[in-house]
């Protein structure tokens, strides 16, 4: 198991915010689908290079830089830059940009909404973008969270910032076909992201017994006992990225800590 760095970009600063709370348009925070933030947790003008440049510096690999709304292109830039090779890139990547992202240093882009489409897989779009970069330069974004009241049912793949739901169930079923078409998944707990609330345990849980790739868990993460907790549930299958809760992003979490965690599972 593996720490995951990552670096959330929105309006070229780094920012850390509550997942279900992205609009852009904070009176209508609930119906909009955009890319402004309702609640952050953390934004500061250090550059998102010097992010980038540390976690090179402690050898920590398969890192996200996600960007989210527009403005971003730069920082994106700069922090690939910094660690080519070392970081994937997430935000409205497509088949018509993708190639150019690789080229600018990223290891993988992170797709969403450019494969669920329109509430569902499109599989044109998705083989074309496998077509055009391989298979091994993807990762598929599967983050997701429940339907509103339905506390024990599945998980949806959610799209256009977290709040538009498919009709994709993050299960068994769909990580065996999916893997066929990428080599990473990435998942965010919605509800729980940024919260420091905890992990949610029986995501978690199913990710390792069911995902065929490496998987990436991010959301709700609030001490350095988390990390063992996914690496129970995950079955040591399950990375974790941790974002709000360390102390670079203005949590208690020690990111010194963390590495070192890091290092002795993958010494």
């Amino acid at each position: 198991m593996k720490f995951r760095p990552c670096i959330d970009l929105h309006a070229g600063q780094v920012k850390q915010i509550i997942g279900s709370t992205l609009t852009d348009d904070k009176q209508n925070a609930l119906t909009s689908t955009s890319s402004a933030v309702s609640h952050e947790n953390f934004s500061t003008d250090k550059p998102a290079s010097d992010y980038a440049t540390m976690y090179q510096k402690d050898k920590l690999t398969g890192g996200h830089v996600i960007m989210l709304g527009a403005g971003n292109q730069e920082a994106a830039q700069s922090a690939l830059s910094a660690y080519p090779g070392g970081l994937q890139i997430g935000g409205g990547i497509t088949s018509s940009n993708a190639q150019e992202w690789i080229a600018y240093g990223a290891s993988h882009v992170i797709v969403t909404s450019f494969v669920f489409h329109n509430g569902a897989i499109d599989w044109e779009r998705l083989n074309s973008l496998v077509s055009l970069i391989g298979k091994e330069k993807l990762v598929l974004d599967l983050s997701c969270r429940r339907q509103v009241g339905d506390s024990d049912g599945p998980y949806y793949v959610v799209t256009d910032r977290w709040q538009t739901f498919t009709n994709v169930e993050v299960n068994e079923g769909t990580l065996a076909k999916l893997g066929n078409y990428c080599s990473e998944f990435l998942v965010h707990g919605v509800e729980n992201e940024g919260k420091r609330c905890g992990i949610l345990e029986d995501l978690v849980e199913s990710l390792g017994k069911y995902s065929p790739v490496p998987v990436t868990y991010a959301g709700g993460v609030k001490g350095m006992e988390d990390l063992e907790r996914v690496k129970e549930l995950g079955g040591g299958k399950v990375d974790l990225t941790i974002g709000s809760a360390l102390d670079c992003f203005g949590g208690d979490i020690k990111y010194d800590d963390v590495v070192a965690w890091h290092k002795k599972e993958n010494p």
